[in-house]
């Protein structure tokens, strides 16, 4: 009896364990027949027009545009990966680091670059594999561990120990996580519609409403699918994913230009585009929930209360990891891409954070 005892803890674990991978195979599985049927819909009503893609051999000049700042490279020593982000603000003031979320790249940040270099020296990254950074070609690469990683590193090769640090979507998964393993490099904390990786894991097995929302995260675990499934219709999922009703900017918000919406596809068209940014979703099962989890860092969260994405609720729980300073605001009537949608607000609640003393809680 008593060697029982001993066994059934592990036993608990091992079953739960069982019982997570087979939840996740599951709808892996079932996320690939759904998306299977709406492929042979499509070819169905015009084969023609779901393999159509235009040819795009110049990047749109909005890319190129000066106001925004400069485009910079730096090759990372142990990694070898040369990054590419865009810098505006003098050298030598505080760093304020930004990082994109899915699908966007450092573009997704423009209006934030123009806004703050007033007193920061902003940048704005692409993450491994996005845009002009490199893209390692196996999934093992863009571990969370790498990704982490590589935020670290590039704060050393640009001559800093420490910045704010800014996430929006699969870039504040980033930052909670900088925040939690290295509390030192970072000054505040600024999270756009993700919450705290411990809520979103607890929330996504135990939720149906928010298993539903994240059912991409499923798909995405196939292999090569999700990459064709984006690129049919020549991107018409991309263009969905920021332009429809449902999950797309609202209609009182700063809609994507013709321009704007030309320089994502531009970008995920290339070569291999979207295998990287992909791969980031394919080790992720494998890396949560964490051990360490608590936040010291004065925080604030932005949530678009319209976010299809990502149930509001999750932002109200995600207080409870952060021992310090935190501050959530809820925009209503806002997206996901929140940032992109009203950036005079955003802007506004940045700047009073960063202006503002912050205590930590006792």
């Amino acid at each position: 009896m008593a060697k029982l005892r001993d066994c059934l803890p592990r036993l608990m674990v091992t079953i739960r364990s069982l019982l997570f991978w087979c939840l996740i195979y599951f709808y892996c599985g079932l996320c690939a027949s759904i998306y299977l049927l709406k492929l042979l819909w499509s070819i169905g009503k015009g084969p023609t027009q779901t393999f159509r893609r235009v040819a795009r051999e110049h990047p749109p000049a909005c890319l190129n545009d000066p106001s925004l700042g400069t485009h910079c490279y730096v090759r990372i020593k142990d990694s070898g990966l040369r990054f590419h982000y865009v810098a505006a603000g003098e050298r030598g003031k505080p760093l304020l680091l930004l990082l994109h979320g899915f699908p966007e790249f450092w573009y997704s940040w423009r209006h934030q670059l123009r806004e703050f270099k007033s007193e920061y020296r902003v940048v704005a990254l692409d993450l491994r594999g996005y845009g002009e950074t490199d893209a390692p070609v196996h999934r093992e690469n863009y571990k969370l561990d790498c990704l982490i990683t590589d935020v670290k590193d590039i704060l050393d090769s640009l001559g800093y120990s420490k910045c704010v640090l800014i996430g929006h979507d699969w870039g504040g998964m980033i930052a909670w996580l900088i925040a939690i393993c290295y509390p030192e490099m970072v000054i505040k904390l600024i999270v756009i519609n993700f919450p705290h990786p411990n809520v979103f894991t607890e929330y996504i097995l135990r939720h149906p409403a928010q298993l539903f929302k994240s059912s991409y995260y499923y798909f995405f675990q196939i292999p090569w699918f999700p990459e064709f499934m984006f690129s049919i219709n020549d991107f018409k999922a991309l263009k969905h994913l920021f332009t429809s009703h449902s999950t797309g900017i609202g209609r009182k918000g700063c809609r994507l230009t013709t321009e704007d919406l030309e320089a994502y596809i531009y970008v995920f068209s290339q070569p291999g585009a979207l295998s990287g940014p992909i791969n980031h979703y394919r080790n992720i099962f494998s890396c949560l929930p964490l051990k360490h989890h608590m936040v010291i860092t004065p925080t604030l969260l932005l949530w678009g209360e319209k976010d299809a994405f990502m149930d509001v609720e999750m932002a109200e729980v995600t207080k409870i990891y952060v021992k310090n300073y935190f501050r959530l605001t809820i925009l209503s009537e806002t997206s996901h891409w929140l940032q992109q949608e009203q950036p005079d607000i955003v802007n506004k609640l940045i700047w009073t954070f960063l202006k503002e003393e912050t205590r930590r809680k006792d």
